[in-house]
């Protein structure tokens, strides 16, 4: 029989995350606010572990750009990561879109590392918000 616990609850967190950065449907809010109501003394490893595992789903999406063929390619996430740079990445944890900007920013080479911080910190900034969202009610 399944049983949550705070362990249980911080590994289905860690792969809801993942899952939500990639082009598969998850919802790591929905699971951050579970993991949230039921153990908030593990707000600090639950937000860290959806940060790890969303940016390591979008940082996947950025490497499976990096292996499309580098020939004319254009659309609207390859033309504000040519325009923004790897700030764009900030916008990383957004649906569908966010996607695009991670494939089109390992498409364009970004250097992987300052892919992985931005994207990183725009995934923190949105755990914070819905963590403190949580607090609030």
């Amino acid at each position: 029989m399944f049983t949550w616990s705070g362990d249980t609850g911080l590994a289905t967190l860690f792969v809801s995350a993942f899952v939500s950065a990639t082009v598969l449907p998850g919802n790591s809010e929905v699971v951050l606010v579970a993991v949230l109501k039921s153990f908030p003394e593990r707000a600090a490893a639950a937000i860290a572990l959806a940060t790890l595992g969303n940016t390591l789903g979008s940082l996947t999406t950025f490497g499976l750009g990096r292996l499309l063929p580098q020939r004319p390619l254009e659309g609207r996430a390859v033309g504000w990561v040519r325009r923004y740079g790897a700030l764009t990445l900030l916008l990383a944890w957004l649906p569908v879109v966010g996607d695009a900007l991670c494939a089109a920013a390992g498409w364009l080479r970004v250097p992987w590392l300052l892919a992985a911080a931005v994207i990183a910190a725009g995934k923190l900034l949105r755990y914070l918000a819905v963590a403190q969202a949580v607090a609030l009610f």
